[in-house]
């Protein structure tokens, strides 16, 4: 469990792991980022009162180099990933054991259940957990068992992971896409058991998750400069969207100047169609079932989504022409706190 900055989360967390149902030794080993909210403290009295608690340094705070070091403090064959802003179901790791053996896979992983406890983190929660919000990722609402892309969080044979290398450190947003695609590049399987499910806090403030979609689209669009076609169709719909917005806006200023008239601007005026069904469909979710029930989930559901498109999008576009270079994720950081090198 890679933390940084997790005190309002990390106890039930840690609770949820050392709850877990499974016949067999465990240990839980938390990589410490240097958190100045009192997260590094509670650690410690957690750790001191469960001898199963492992504390590791991660002076880098980057989530791939946590996760190694911890995987590399461990001593079991099975790795089962987890994460601070997340809850497990108690039968979790013992029913993930049993998928791996079932299908012979490498990884497996399950359903990201978001949620939320005030009206704008259940927002970006009910994004989640819709196709509209982030694509139709099988784990954030399959319901078919098979093989997949990637696992969320996943639950990791050693072996395997020495094999390919563990996560790749360079990389600091999709790192557990790109072990993923090592994985199965490896000839090994990826799978995805609908049965298998995590709870995830998303970030609790809309400038939280501006910062955490803009570095997350950014290193997205450096793993498109890295693997190319690798990267699923899906993730070139938010840019894609970001692009017509420009284009519209572009077309808007020339047609208002009388730069473009007559014939030239009917058939431009055709951009602002995708804009005007992208729009019609954020107040359709925001209006209907998905958007919530009260009028102020329906509006925070009516900006969460296209701030988490257009942030994903620009930020992916930003990464595609000049790289991801040293973006780092500050939505975990407290108002105290400068960006990390």
């Amino acid at each position: 469990m890679p933390v940084l900055n997790e005190r309002d989360y990390l106890r039930r967390a840690v609770e949820t792991v050392l709850s877990q149902d499974v016949d067999a030794p465990t240990e839980l080993i938390l990589a410490l980022g240097p958190s100045n909210d009192g997260t590094t403290e509670l650690a410690r009295e957690l750790a001191a009162a469960d001898e199963r608690i492992v504390l590791v340094d991660n002076p880098a705070a980057d989530i791939p180099v946590g996760l190694n070091l911890a995987i590399r403090a461990g001593s079991h064959p099975t790795v089962v990933r987890v994460d601070a802003h997340s809850e497990l179901d108690p039968s979790y790791a013992r029913r993930a054991l049993q998928t791996l053996d079932r299908v012979k896979a490498a990884n497996v992983g399950g359903v990201m259940r978001a949620d939320g406890r005030t009206p704008f983190q259940r927002a970006v929660a009910r994004a989640y957990n819709s196709p509209i919000g982030l694509g139709g990722g099988a784990y954030h609402g399959g319901t078919h068992e098979g093989e997949a892309e990637s696992a969320y969080l996943g639950v990791m044979r050693r072996g395997v992971l020495e094999e390919v290398g563990l996560f790749d450190e360079s990389i600091r947003r999709g790192e557990d896409w790109e072990l993923n695609l090592r994985i199965r590049r490896a000839g090994y399987r990826v799978w995805f058991d609908p049965s298998l499910s995590v709870t995830y806090w998303p970030r609790e403030s809309w400038t939280r998750l501006v910062r955490q979609f803009t570095a997350t689209g950014r290193w997205r669009g450096e793993l498109v400069r890295r693997f190319g076609r690798g990267n699923s169709l899906r993730f070139f719909a938010p840019p894609a969207l970001v692009v017509t917005i420009l284009l519209a806006a572009v077309v808007g200023v020339l047609q208002l100047t009388g730069v473009l008239a007559g014939w030239w601007s009917a058939a431009a005026s055709l951009v602002y169609v995708p804009v005007i069904a992208y729009a019609v469909l954020i107040v359709a979710v925001a209006l209907g079932r998905g958007g919530g029930r009260g009028w102020r989930d329906k509006l925070w559901t009516a900006a969460v989504l296209p701030s988490m498109h257009l942030a994903w999008g620009w930020g992916f576009l930003g990464g595609v022409i000049g790289g991801a270079q040293d973006t780092v994720d500050t939505s975990r950081l407290g108002s105290r706190n400068t960006p990390l090198p």
